[in-house]
């Protein structure tokens, strides 16, 4: 049975069972401060399990993209080292909201694996919660009794609470849970010791495969459970054990899941899988981190130094080192595998095959660009070892060749053991620790236990109103990053909630006498909650919620003008732009789109005009906040990748621009006012980044640009074609540049005679510190490495001062810094010092600059303290 077969299969069952079927949503969270990427398959239904929405249907089954780079048993750098666990997998699940429990979980569970899927009862093992004294739980004895329907009482185990006790996070819905494991070793394994010793034990043929979560609690965050007014079904199991097991291998990567990857992995590198442990685990790595980095990107989460984007350039990383140091791949090979992957999985996943252009671009240039980066960490490991002393390399060098250079430590510890060296692995360690330290305390959310003041729902109003009369329902303290903020609420509430690119509203709420300002607003699992610095003094009662009118007309006037800008691009440049990443606020719009080239200029000047030609025609704000998706799609309404849209969607039309949004827009287009770009330029391979401005801001930029360039016209005497007298002024300056670099050339010439007339030996060493009048560091630095092509074993350093701040330049030698083992660049921060600044280089030539003209002095005096 194919992999799409056993997908296939599973929903058919559950579809069977009156289950509605809800696609995948994106990896990528929106509205989660706790998530960055969906981590298991009832992400996407965390707020029907908080009560904070209704659910669409009481029953539902899906196949989840699931992303975890950390967590119970799966560290990113164990990914591949094993055979069953992963970054990017699928969890197929069913849910119940409210409707059945433990007893249909259980009996369907088992009916799907042993009469659907045929699979052995006798390889088939399944755990119970054995209660917690610490929390007052007992045995989980109603699901033990419904187990025993079904399977022989020896085969049901008891688990702790670390394994049979699923919990959303520190707080939330939570309850007992049961696991299906299954145990494929062979006969003469399962001779040796009993399967159900190996349960819960990390055996790579013992795993588990299937979990049912019956949630019934809250966990408070003073650590109390309460029970939940409805008992709800979560269950997932891994899609590529299922696979494993049903296809008969003992490895999730021996499947058809991911055979096809592999086997694409073998042509490109000439390696064959099953040969060597090391090459396997790198072709494993490779397979498994394709999946994950081209559905974060078809997910909209581009690789980048921050955030989600820093954890899947991590992952791609990894993924070009391993092939780097394990499958002799020194150029761009990963993009290439994104054919083979659209072609397993883009029938249930279509945005693979939809954005599989931008994907192989980015993940290219990627690869190139950190192919570059490795390179350029093995030039600084070389020139490290040149300069020590002994033969234990430091662990903080490491850890710096690891953190900037992707460096994975078995690769340094190789380069160690081919100069005999060794690393010193506590420091490294120790540097390391601190560094997860330092990201685990920069994502910790502390939040306070809701207090209910009154028992509903918010709403959001603010798409026909900026104020209202309200109360709130409830609030809580919650500290993030050394800041506490209180967090409400409303029944009603006119602040719109940051989300698809839009900031958050800011305003006031009005307690009687006193106003609170509302710092942001943020939608989190389907709440409305709004940042409060503190807390009125009366919170109780009926209140009047204000949004800031000004921010909010700017903010809508860029969103409002993102959708014209979006149409125009794909009228200029064509159909394959679309949107990658926005920001709208009340000062500018940004735009981040799919297009492989910079934008012409005469292209971003048709774009502006066209999108000012439709303001001037004041088109009418057309919306539609229930439309169908799919008569909104056949509308011609664009719809986002990355985005989740339900069965209803609010579609909002300017002319032409049709477009699937829930933010806030203005009532007709000639409310933007002017449209300016203000920038054009490079996000990643493939995606381009425009920001622009309107409304007010617009009108400000004309009027300080009149005054400039009246400024100007006054300055340059009123001439009646000024464009032609600044081309002449820059002329002149252009002539007037070369006569003086000329001029310094000159002098150069003479300076360089005098200077080679001063150079002492001392010691073997052809030296000389010198204070010299060249005002140019260019000049300077054609005068140092002339003396150095003529001047055998050279100590160079020269002392300057540029444009009134004080120069430094070394030269050394090739041949005087091997045998010396100076570095022009250890030597140059060191001298540096003296001047009150800093710089660098490589080992034979470096520069640096200061604030200390009076400490150039010192610095040439401690330079001849080297020599001497």
């Amino acid at each position: 049975m194919t992999a799409q077969e056993i997908r296939e299969q599973f929903l058919t069952f559950f579809k069977e069972k009156e289950h509605a079927f809800i696609a995948s949503s994106p990896i990528v969270v929106k509205d989660d401060p706790t998530l960055m990427f969906i981590n298991a398959g009832m992400n996407q239904f965390k707020d029907w399990f908080l009560g904070n929405g209704t659910p669409s249907s009481i029953r539902v089954c899906n196949s989840q993209k699931c992303l975890r780079v950390s967590g119970k048993h799966n560290d990113l750098e164990e990914v591949g080292v094993d055979t069953y666990h992963h970054t990017l997998f699928e969890m197929l699940g069913n849910w119940s909201f409210g409707d059945y429990f433990k007893e249909e979980a259980i009996a369907w569970a088992w009916e799907f694996l042993t009469e659907v899927c045929k699979i052995d009862k006798d390889i088939l093992y399944v755990t119970v919660f054995e209660g917690a004294e610490e929390d007052g739980l007992k045995l989980d004895s109603e699901a033990y009794n419904f187990w025993k329907q079904h399977v022989a009482e020896d085969r049901i185990l008891m688990g702790n609470k670390k394994d049979n006790f699923w919990e959303m996070g520190k707080t939330g819905p939570c309850g007992p849970c049961s696991e299906i494991h299954v145990d494929i070793r062979s006969a003469e394994e399962k001779a040796k010791i009993s399967g159900d010793q190996l349960v819960n034990q990390d055996h790579p043929q013992v795993v588990e495969v299937w979990n049912l979560v019956f949630m019934e609690f809250n966990r408070m965050a003073s650590g109390e459970l309460q029970k939940l007014p409805a008992q709800h079904v979560d269950t997932g199991m891994g899609f590529e054990r299922l696979a494993m097991v049903l296809q008969g291998k003992t490895s999730n990567y021996d499947t058809d899941v991911f055979m096809p990857i592999i086997n694409k992995l073998e042509s490109l590198s000439g390696i064959k899988y099953g040969t060597k442990e090391e090459t396997d685990i790198a072709l494993r790595v490779v397979a498994d981190h394709v999946r994950a980095v081209s559905f974060a990107i078809a997910d909209g989460q581009m690789p980048s130094n921050t955030g989600a984007g820093y954890v899947i350039r991590r992952i791609l990383r990894r993924a070009i080192r391993y092939g780097y140091s394990k499958l002799n791949k020194n150029e761009a090979f990963i993009y290439s595998l994104v054919d083979v992957l659209a072609d397993q999985m883009g029938a249930f996943f279509p945005e693979i095959i939809a954005q599989k252009a931008l994907i192989q671009k980015v993940i290219q240039e990627e690869e190139n660009s950190f192919l570059n980066t490795l390179a350029k960490g093995i030039d600084r490991y070389n020139n490290y070892v040149k300069t020590l002393s002994g033969s234990t390399i430091d662990g903080k060098f490491a850890f710096e060749l690891f953190d900037t250079y992707g460096f994975p430590i078995d690769l340094s510890q190789l380069l160690a053991r081919e100069s005999n060296l060794s690393i010193n692995m506590e420091e490294f360690q120790a540097e390391l620790q601190q560094q997860k330290a330092r990201s685990r305390a920069a994502t910790v959310i502390d939040a306070g236990d809701w207090t209910v003041l009154k028992q509903g729902e918010g709403v959001f109003v603010g798409y026909d109103t900026l104020e209202t009369e309200t109360t709130v329902l409830r609030h809580r303290k919650v500290t993030a990053k050394d800041k506490t903020w209180h967090q409400l609420e409303l029944e009603e509430t006119p602040f719109y909630p940051e989300g698809g690119g839009q900031v958050g509203d800011v305003g006031v709420l009005v307690f009687g006498e006193e106003k609170v300002s509302v710092a942001d607003t943020k939608k989190e699992n389907g709440v409305i909650l709004h940042f409060l610095k503190k807390l009125p003094a009366n919170i109780n009662g009926n209140i009047k919620a204000v949004v800031s009118g000004e921010k909010r007309k700017a903010s809508a006037a860029n969103h409002s003008a993102t959708h014209l800008m979006h149409k125009a691009l794909r009228d200029v440049l064509g159909n394959h732009v679309e949107q990658k990443g926005s920001l709208v606020n009340s000062n500018y719009l940004r735009f981040d789109f799919s297009h492989f080239q910079k934008v012409s200029k005469e292209e971003l000047k048709k774009v502006a005009e066209i999108v000012n030609e439709n303001i001037s025609q004041n088109h009418s704000l057309k919306e539609n906040r229930e439309a169908k998706i799919e008569e909104a799609k056949a509308q011609g309404a664009m719809a986002l990748f990355g985005e989740k849209y339900g069965d209803k969607v609010r579609v909002i039309q300017f002319g032409e621009s049709v477009e699937l949004c829930g933010g806030i827009h203005v009532n007709s287009t000639a409310q933007i006012g002017k449209f300016i770009i203000t920038s054009e330029s490079a996000v990643a391979s493939g995606v381009r980044r425009i920001e622009a401005i309107t409304y007010e801001k617009a009108d400000e930029l004309i009027n300080q640009e009149f005054e400039i360039l009246a400024d100007v016209r006054e300055q340059l005497k009123n001439p009646k074609d000024l464009k032609k007298q600044v081309a002449s002024l820059l002329e002149q300056n252009s002539n007037l540049q070369k006569e003086l670099d000329l001029l310094q050339k000159e002098k150069s010439k003479g300076l360089k005679k005098e200077l080679l007339t001063k150079i002492t030996e001392v010691n073997g060493v052809n030296f000389l510190a010198q204070k010299i009048d060249l005002g140019s560091a260019d000049t300077i630095k054609d005068l140092a490495f002339q003396m150095k092509g003529e001047v055998n074993n050279l100590f160079l350093v020269l002392g300057a001062e540029v444009k009134g701040k004080p120069n430094l330049t070394v030269v050394i030698s090739e041949e005087l810094a091997n045998d010396k083992n100076w570095n022009a660049g250890k030597i140059i921060r060191d001298l540096a010092k003296e001047i009150q600044g800093g710089g660098g280089g490589q080992a034979f030539f470096a520069t640096a600059g200061g604030n200390n003209l009076a400490g150039l002095e010192n610095a040439l005096e401690k330079a001849k303290s080297i020599v001497h």
